[in-house]
């Protein structure tokens, strides 16, 4: 066998000094501020979970495929997806696990198009992989302005209160405070509709379709959230909410989305009984993210009822907003 050929060593040239490394100085961040990195991996991560809840759901037969042998997982699986989207099997799956890929407008509709999305849903996978559509919405602001108060007195009897995206209560009239004395003497901080909802015990809440509300309450709640990925406020009161409520995250690991709707809301109170409502939420457009929310009575009965409760209500919760 031949040897290797000896090479001469030859010396390399002495390297010129160089400068002092100087260390970089570290960049400064406003309290609260999310790493621009953690942002995207948080949104990666949500994209990864998304898809994979929405391919579990559609069956062969759905799309037209044959059931094929006995599967391991329900639903399609990913060569099946990229198959009917016209695109690689590579490419996908790396979408699916939440990969920093590119993705255009049309491969995603196409995406969308073979998971059978809705409109909330594939506008929901659009930002999640980050395609631009809408500008960003500002930051909310915290109180309500006289003008709106104004209105919200204006409304009464009818029930309605000022929320924002997160569904933090900001004001109300005293209508509301007559149906959710408890969410109005709740401090500042901590007054929220979806947590009281969730959290509330029995003998206080007074919602009685709970099992109709919280589905599409959670779904509302994400589609909101997907406008948010990354906020550290938001993420931790969905961390908050999950521990204190088996119910919402049961609900929310379902990936279920849905986009804002009137929808009928049913309550019970012990000093006037069951009371049928028609829940709408009406947006601001001079504060983003804030909208009113109205209650009108769904009947005769439930009108007479809510201005019973009204009548003997005593205005509890302290200044509005």
């Amino acid at each position: 066998m031949a040897q290797p050929t000896e090479i001469e060593y030859v010396p390399a040239p002495p390297r010129p000094r160089q400068p002092p490394a100087v260390e970089p100085r570290p960049v400064e961040r406003r309290p609260g501020e999310v790493r621009p990195g953690a942002r995207a991996g948080g949104r990666r991560a949500e994209l990864a979970s998304f898809l994979r809840s929405r391919r579990e759901r559609v069956s062969p037969e759905d799309v037209g495929m044959p059931p094929g042998p006995r599967r391991r997982t329900p639903g399609l699986r990913r060569e099946e997806v990229a198959q009917l989207s016209g695109v690689g099997v590579t490419w996908y799956t790396w979408l699916e696990q939440g990969r920093p890929i590119n993705a255009s407008a049309q491969v995603l509709g196409a995406v969308a198009r073979t998971l059978r999305l809705d409109v909330a849903e594939s506008e929901h996978l659009f930002r999640l992989a980050d395609v631009p559509q809408t500008a960003a919405t500002p930051d909310e602001p915290r109180e309500a302005t006289r003008d709106l108060r104004v209105i919200l007195d204006g409304l009464d009897p009818l029930p309605a209160s000022l929320v924002n995206a997160r569904s933090d209560v900001l004001a109300w009239n005293d209508g509301y405070a007559a149906m959710f004395p408890h969410i109005v003497r709740t401090p500042a901080a901590e007054r929220n509709s979806m947590w009281f909802m969730f959290t509330a015990p029995p003998e206080i809440n007074p919602v009685l379709n709970l099992d109709e509300q919280a589905p599409e309450g959670v779904a509302v709640f994400r589609y909101r959230y997907s406008q948010h990925l990354g906020d550290p406020e938001w993420q931790d009161f969905v961390h908050r909410l999950c521990a204190a409520s088996p119910l919402f995250a049961r609900l929310w690991a379902t990936q279920n989305v849905a986009p804002p709707r009137p929808c009928n809301k049913r309550f019970r109170f012990p000093e006037v009984g069951e009371v049928a409502t028609r829940a709408t939420h009406l947006d601001v457009g001079s504060l983003p993210g804030v909208r009113m929310v109205v209650y009108t009575p769904i009947d005769d009965l439930s009108r007479d009822r809510l201005a019973k409760l009204r009548a003997r209500a005593v205005v509890r919760g302290g200044p509005r907003g």
